[in-house]
């Protein structure tokens, strides 16, 4: 069996916003597992010397007129977030520690995530809202408030950006296909042809 699909991706990605939205729909005819894998961006900033499109002179007014027609183009609901960029610590850890017991569950909490910023404009690196967004999926509050808190998920997190720029992630989405990488949301197409053709 082949190894599952990679999808890295930061809760303030609004790229990783949009491919959050369709990578299911990509994956799913090829019967290949899918694992999202959060990350925090600025440990790969901080190798690249990189910084959020938004704030790089010339770059930023093209990226947010470029996600509001990618957004208008494939028909998901987007609005500009404020504050934006935003660290998105606790919801990451809150992902892997629904993961460790329920993966399908750590899913819909990342789409929930994504969808209360980039499509209501919550501000989900406020502690309530992150939690709150978890009991509203029908998790135990205080469970979680004290699992993304505990020293075991902090460094697991820890470990999954570590692991993630071992392995040459830099942006958000990032897709890896049985070795083979993909940045972008704009890049779901070859990622089709990738699949079906097992590479060129």
């Amino acid at each position: 069996m082949p190894e599952p699909i990679d999808f890295y991706f930061d809760f303030s990605s609004p790229y990783g916003y949009l491919a959050a939205e369709k990578i299911e729909q990509v994956v799913a005819p090829f019967g290949r597992d899918l694992r999202w894998r959060p990350i925090l961006l600025g440990a790969a900033f901080k190798q690249t010397g990189s910084a959020p499109l938004v704030s790089q002179p010339l770059k930023a007014d093209y990226a947010i007129n470029d996600l509001k027609r990618m957004a208008r183009f494939q028909e998901t609901p987007f609005v500009v977030p404020d504050p934006f960029p935003i660290a998105t610590v606790r919801a990451a850890r809150g992902f892997y520690w629904l993961d460790d017991q329920d993966p399908a569950a750590a899913v819909a909490f990342a789409k929930a995530i994504y969808r209360a910023y980039f499509a209501e404009g919550r501000n989900v690196s406020e502690p309530d809202v992150v939690d709150g967004i978890a009991a509203a999926l029908g998790h135990d509050a205080e469970a979680f408030a004290a699992g993304v808190t505990s020293p075991e998920i902090k460094d697991r997190l820890r470990q999954e950006v570590d692991a993630s720029l071992a392995r040459g992630v830099f942006g958000s989405p990032f897709v890896i296909v049985d070795g083979e990488a993909f940045w972008g949301a704009d890049r779901f197409w070859m990622i089709k042809r990738w699949l079906k053709s097992g590479g060129w």
